[in-house]
């Protein structure tokens, strides 16, 4: 980030930050994200249109940063000292009602990026590659325990399994993704496929 960058970012509080973080979110799940729009942004917060656009640049990388700004801690932080801890605790980050109105509103998002190229590219660079690499952290930790063999072929997979889970609960079996249920298959599913051993 430029210089000139960080010193604009400085003249938002960090609770100012959240506040329209959260009415970010808010319209999204009110409108889609088709039709939110900066304007209304900038009605729901009380802020101007040109200090939105100065701080975010635009719509896709606002709502990018609105989404990884509401998802609760670092995955990386998390050490329990084993992967099935840590997994579990990923789980247990967000209450089922939470995570219900966070699967509905990343499956509209999902659709939206699909024909969005600067959603996509937004979404790739702000929130999935440093995921990515905090859930990298998190795996190689397992593996430098020795809980997982470095060479095990499901090691690539890890997020696809759980995005896959938390994405499809609703398409398959017409229910929200719960912890019960991720944490569940996690056992079932994730830990036998990466060759880790659930008593």
């Amino acid at each position: 980030m430029s210089e000139v960058a960080s010193a604009r970012r400085t003249r938002i509080t960090p609770e100012r930050e959240a506040e329209l973080y959260e009415a970010v979110l808010d319209l999204l799940r009110e409108v889609g994200y088709d039709a939110l729009t900066m304007d209304a942004v900038a009605a729901r917060t009380r802020s101007s249109k040109a200090t939105l656009y100065r701080q975010w640049g635009g719509k896709p990388e606002l709502v990018a940063k609105a989404i990884r700004h509401n998802k609760p801690g670092h995955t990386a932080d998390l050490d329990t000292g084993s992967l099935r801890g840590d997994l579990h605790a990923l789980t247990c980050r967000e209450d089922d009602c939470a995570m219900q109105q966070n699967a509905a509103l990343m499956r509209g998002l999902f659709m939206a990026v699909h024909g969005n190229p600067d959603l996509l590219r937004a979404f790739k660079e702000l929130l999935i590659e440093p995921e990515m690499a905090e859930f990298d952290r998190l795996v190689q930790r397992a593996v430098d325990r020795g809980e997982v063999r470095a060479d095990c072929p499901a090691l690539g997979y890890v997020v696809h399994m759980l995005v896959g889970a938390f994405a499809t609960r609703t398409l398959i079996d017409d229910q929200p993704p719960t912890q019960t249920f991720l944490t569940s298959y996690i056992d079932a599913v994730v830990l036998p496929a990466l060759g880790v051993h659930v008593n």
